[in-house]
């Protein structure tokens, strides 16, 4: 009977012994230079819609992670971005007003009220003045703007008149405290979640106008 030949040792693709490819070094982060930012800005603003103060923030998380493993100058690092942004608050790239009435719009379409609205966008370190402007756009294009998110987030997740009839009454409450971890009032939750309707929906929308 033929002995069976003992397991062979795993090797890595390269030839190398399986403890030394585990030990493979981490890549660091590449070193910050100006054009190495405008890049890095460019190739995000291509992805992303975003504030002025957080595409700084983005660019000196950067300068910082240089700044450790290679002596960056952060400072130096900080003038670059400055310069940046000023060339692009020229040109348009970067504009919080539109960046701000844009986002609160979509951030409403998805069910987010107003406060909610607010604290994201300073999140993102919108101004207050930017802030206002694009939160009374809004106020002028849907005269009541909690009501319309709050539909809005119902229509989502399938809440209140949108749920089938027969499991309504005993998702009421759970319905009512969905609405309300979203930060919407209890008032207004009530209103869409008690509704019995989508044309009471629609009526208590018109009846706002």
């Amino acid at each position: 009977m033929a002995m069976e030949s003992p397991p062979r040792s795993r090797t890595a693709k390269d030839g190398a012994a399986p403890d030394d490819a585990g030990k493979r070094r981490r890549r660091g982060p590449k070193k910050v230079s100006k054009s190495y930012l405008e890049n890095a800005a460019l190739h995000y603003l291509s992805r992303f819609a975003t504030s002025t103060e957080n595409l700084r923030r983005v660019l000196m998380r950067k300068v910082d992670r240089s700044a450790h493993h290679h002596g960056t100058d952060p400072q130096e690092g900080a003038e670059w971005i400055e310069d940046l942004i000023r060339r692009y608050e020229r040109s348009g790239l970067l504009n919080d007003s539109a960046y701000a009435e844009a986002r609160a719009g979509d951030m409403l379409r998805r069910g987010t009220p107003t406060k909610g609205i607010r604290f994201k966008l300073m999140q993102k370190g919108v101004g207050a003045d930017d802030i206002d402007a694009a939160i009374g756009t809004l106020a002028e294009d849907t005269p009541a703007p909690d009501l319309a998110a709050a539909i809005a987030l119902a229509r989502r997740r399938r809440l209140g008149p949108y749920r089938m009839p027969e499991v309504r009454a005993e998702r009421r409450d759970k319905d009512l405290a969905a609405l309300a971890r979203a930060g919407f009032d209890y008032d207004t939750a009530r209103r869409v979640i008690e509704a019995e309707t989508l044309d009471d929906l629609d009526r208590l929308l018109s009846e706002a106008e």
